[in-house]
């Protein structure tokens, strides 16, 4: 290739490293390699010469984009997989596949999608990026190069599912090398899209390198190469004026040229300029006219069906029979608009032709623009029609509905809403979001508008709740909803409001709906929501009114049916957090179950309620000194989210309930994993979320008992954990971890006014579960040495809250803080029955302390030996005895 050698050597390296890495066996050593340039300068030769270099050592991959593709999920991550996996047998693939075949095989064209419930997109993003790992390590010994040609035209999914395999890898190195060609951009991407997504896996890159144009003399020699080493300098320079040294371009008018028997010498200059014209744009057009209309047809056909045009389609399209097909191919080969394709037969035998394809996607474009407007929007209906009547399903033939002419069509709409149910199937929400977005514009009949709105609004539930939030109050303010989908309508809207920050509102709407639906299952399924959404929030004009109007409502319920499951499932969870008997909560949480689990219809990836109804009951659980009982829910929740491949906040927050299980039990380093797993989750998904407050306020709670202050203090910063806080609740409470923070650095008076805070908020709303917010006994403590009388009401008042609900942890708790406040001899008492309750409980870290406190009380060396080994059983490094010294001296004098 002509001046190209720079950016084959990097290639070359690049092949070089990753075979020597994967002959080694140790870490991966591919990467990113991005080639940037015009339109015809050559991307599509270069990644057809590292194909050739590398085939001989590494299994290569090809894709291409497609300008009018980019609407098809999945498009280029089929081109690259599938090859690959045909070359294992079934038992191997599904070895690669693992656990979740069901799930991402219907990406890959491999599988019929199941249509009975979503996919999670995030789900199938990281099963196929596993996938891609795996297929790279039992590739070890030929290792995986992807050369993906127009990827500015890629599909959306296929440049996330590109980025998820990517972003990871902080040090850039991958056990593939995923080689990109692309134009440049016109503008710097803004906001998310697939150009950001671009820019991103570009900003990764080990190198990005420009191609520029031919030199004019590289392009001297390349007339001389075609035309006879006669060609003259003033010939030469008038091609390289002509074309810029864009290598297509002169590859074309030297082929022009050629087929003229144009004479390269100065006389002919002159003529180079008309004659390149017909290598572009309208001129390009020109020539496939001159051809006649047979070609020009079947030229439109193709660049309207894309990778499908396959003679039988070819034919059904354009209505021209067989033989025509095959003699105008020929024309069009011969004028180097179309590749040539196969015969058709290996031997004796048939085998398949493949599809139609233009000589380069500068062709397409230009062939594709010619059509007139409303002979492209009937090409694509007949294709559609071509495409179904062919066995194809609504997902392959919705990117040509996508562009006919909407006309009232309730058969354009009855399959645009099926294409969305099989692209949710596979993981693709914004595909779907497209076709009922096209829908609603064909538009549907009375009867069917407000349902297509609705599922709108559920197709976008996780990827938009704004627009979700959108979709469904159109849908609800509509005709056309039954009232079991309006019940679910104005479910998921709760949901979605909630998932976007307004719990209020989410709460209202619920009460609006509920007001208006006749008792029942429907009217208990709103009551939940309500109820559920108005006490997650952070602040709450009545939260006593409220928790009476539910525990009235529930009074009553046995548990029959899975709205009153619910029901008393967010009961007991308000129950527990108004610091209530823990033997009521568990009763609550007991009734709420089946046989220990969740019911059927209330699992963890139901689809009806969602998840946070088994959440609910095992933080109730876990904050009863029940971690036993939690960790069984919490467990179940992993390995559920995992066989749905739900990878994203789901797993994330369910790591996190894990997390808070081993935090009460006081194993802090498998607390800490846990957590710190829900956050590496939580951060693939994006910034922000419910779930990155909740794991962070647990991690810095449990690197504080570690006596990690400085990594707390990492944390807390990185993930913004402090005012101003979220509309929602924290899990336990955000302010009181706060304040605990802030006086193991040493800030006492803002740890005061911390505490002052959440006790404010919580006091005003009933909530005195001293476990969930330990704002009291922290209070107490930072109090004591100047304001001793202060200090110590606080404390008693927390005891009271502790007796009412008898938890072993709040009691010993309880009595460990109010022994600061007492004369010795009555120190060491509480201290003594804060031991032996905090023994009888499940948190080995607070009886660790309790302990301690006891062992410098007493003086007991046996005490601080038991104290210290069960503090490092915890993973905790506890006070020196210099530290808990001075804290004892801020015991009042006798």
């Amino acid at each position: 290739m002509l001046e190209r050698g720079p950016e084959l050597a990097a290639a070359a390296h690049a092949v070089d490293e990753l075979v020597a890495g994967a002959a080694a066996g140790g870490s991966g050593r591919g990467g990113i390699l991005v080639y940037r340039g015009e339109p015809g300068i050559g991307k599509t030769a270069l990644l057809a010469e590292i194909h050739r270099t590398a085939r001989d050592r590494c299994t290569v991959l090809t894709a291409r984009g497609g300008e009018t593709l980019t609407s098809v999920p999945f498009h280029l991550t089929r081109q690259l997989l599938q090859p690959a996996l045909d070359g294992f047998a079934a038992d191997e693939v599904g070895q690669l596949f693992g656990d979740h075949f069901d799930l991402l095989a219907p990406a890959l064209g491999l599988a019929a999608p199941t249509l009975d419930a979503p996919a999670d997109p995030q789900g199938v993003l990281i099963g196929l990026a596993r996938l891609l790992d795996r297929l790279a390590d039992r590739l070890r010994d030929r290792p995986p190069v992807l050369l993906v040609d127009d990827v500015h035209w890629a599909d959306a999914e296929s440049l996330a599912w590109l980025d998820a395999f990517t972003r990871t890898r902080r040090d850039r190195r991958l056990p593939v090398l995923v080689v990109l060609a692309h134009r440049p951009f016109v503008r710097e991407p803004q906001g998310p899209g697939g150009a950001a997504t671009l820019a991103a896996l570009a900003d990764r890159a080990v190198l990005t390198l420009g191609l520029n144009a031919l030199t004019s003399g590289a392009t001297a020699e390349l007339a001389r190469d075609t035309l006879g080493g006669h060609a003259d300098e003033p010939f030469c320079r008038e091609l390289w004026s002509v074309t810029s040294g864009n290598p297509y371009e002169t590859v074309e008018l030297l082929a022009n040229a050629r087929d003229r028997m144009l004479e390269p010498v100065a006389g002919s200059a002159a003529l180079l300029r008309d004659l390149g014209a017909g290598a572009r744009g309208g001129g390009l057009v020109a020539r496939i006219e001159e051809l006649g209309s047979g070609p020009t047809r079947l030229a439109w056909a193709t660049a309207g069906l894309g990778t499908d045009s396959t003679p039988e389609l070819l034919e059904a399209l354009t209505g021209l029979s067989a033989k025509q097909v095959a003699e105008d191919t020929e024309l069009l080969r011969a004028a180097r608009i179309v590749t040539a394709p196969t015969t058709g037969r290996n031997g004796l035998a048939l085998v398949p032709v493949p599809p139609l394809e233009f000589a380069h996607p500068l062709i397409a474009t230009a062939v594709y623009g010619s059509v007139p407007p409303g002979v492209r929007t009937a090409l694509h209906g007949r294709a559609a029609w071509a495409l179904t009547q062919a066995g194809h399903g609504p997902a392959a033939v919705s990117r040509h509905l996508l562009e006919v002419h909407p006309d009232d069509d309730e058969d354009v709409v009855s399959r645009l809403r099926a294409a969305a149910v099989e692209h949710l199937a596979v993981g693709a929400p914004d595909a779907a979001r497209r076709c009922l977005e096209r829908a609603l514009i064909e538009p549907p009949g009375p009867d069917t508008y407000a349902r297509v709105l609705y599922e709108l609004g559920c197709a976008s539930l996780l990827t938009a709740p704004a627009a979700t939030v959108r979709h469904l109050r159109s849908a609800l303010d509509l005709p056309g909803l039954d009232d079991e989908l309006r019940i679910d309508a104005t479910f998921r809207l709760t949901q979605a409001l909630a998932h976007n920050n307004e719990l209020q509102e989410a709460a209202r709407a619920a009460a609006v709906e509920y007001g208006r639906t006749p008792p029942g299952t429907g009217r208990r399924r709103l009551q939940a929501a309500h109820f559920m959404y108005e006490g997650f929030q952070a602040a709450e004009v009545d939260g006593h009114d409220r928790s009476r109007r539910l525990a009235e409502l529930t009074a009553g319920f046995t548990g029959a049916d899975n709205s009153e499951r619910a029901l008393i499932t967010v009961r007991g969870f308000d129950a527990m957090m108004r610091g209530e008997p823990a033997a009521e909560v568990v009763r609550l949480c007991d009734l709420a179950l089946v046989d220990g689990a969740p019911a059927r219809g209330l699992g963890w990836t139901d689809p009806e309620w969602g998840f946070e109804i088994p959440a609910l009951t095992g933080i109730a659980y876990a904050f009863a000194d029940r971690p036993d009982r939690a960790e069984a829910l919490f467990t179940e929740a992993v390995r559920a989210f995992e066989i749905s491949g739900w990878s994203g906040a789901h797993l994330a927050f369910a790591h996190t309930l894990l997390g808070l299980v081993h935090r009460r039990r006081g194993n802090l380093p498998r607390a800490q994993h846990h957590l710190e797993e829900g956050l590496r989750l939580a951060d693939r998904v994006g910034d922000g979320l419910p779930v990155h407050w909740d794991t962070a306020c647990l991690l810095v709670d449990t690197l504080v008992a570690r006596g990690r202050t400085a990594e707390a203090r990492l944390v807390a910063d990185r993930y913004a954990f402090g005012p101003p806080w979220p509309g929602a609740i924290v899990l336990p409470d955000g302010p009181s971890v706060l304040g605990r923070l802030l006086l193991a650095e040493g800030r006492v008076d803002e740890a005061v006014s911390t505490l002052e805070g959440a006790a404010e908020a919580l006091t005003g709303r009933g909530r005195h579960h001293i476990v969930w917010a330990p704002w009291p006994l922290d209070l107490a403590r930072a109090l004591a040495p100047t304001d001793p009388d202060r200090a110590a009401g606080i404390a008693r008042e927390a005891l009271t809250h502790a007796e009412r609900l008898g938890t072993h942890t709040a009691l010993g708790e309880a009595l460990r803080c109010l022994s600061l406040f007492v004369d010795p001899p009555e120190s060491q008492r509480l201290l003594e029955r804060a031991v032996e309750h905090l023994a009888a409980s499940p948190s080995r870290y607070e009886e660790a302390r309790a302990r301690l406190d006891l062992a410098h009380a007493t003086g007991s060396a046996t005490t601080l030996a038991e104290a210290t080994a069960l503090a490092a059983t915890c993973g905790a490094d506890l006070p020196t005895p210099d530290a808990v010294t001075a804290r004892a001296s801020s015991h009042p004098r006798e």
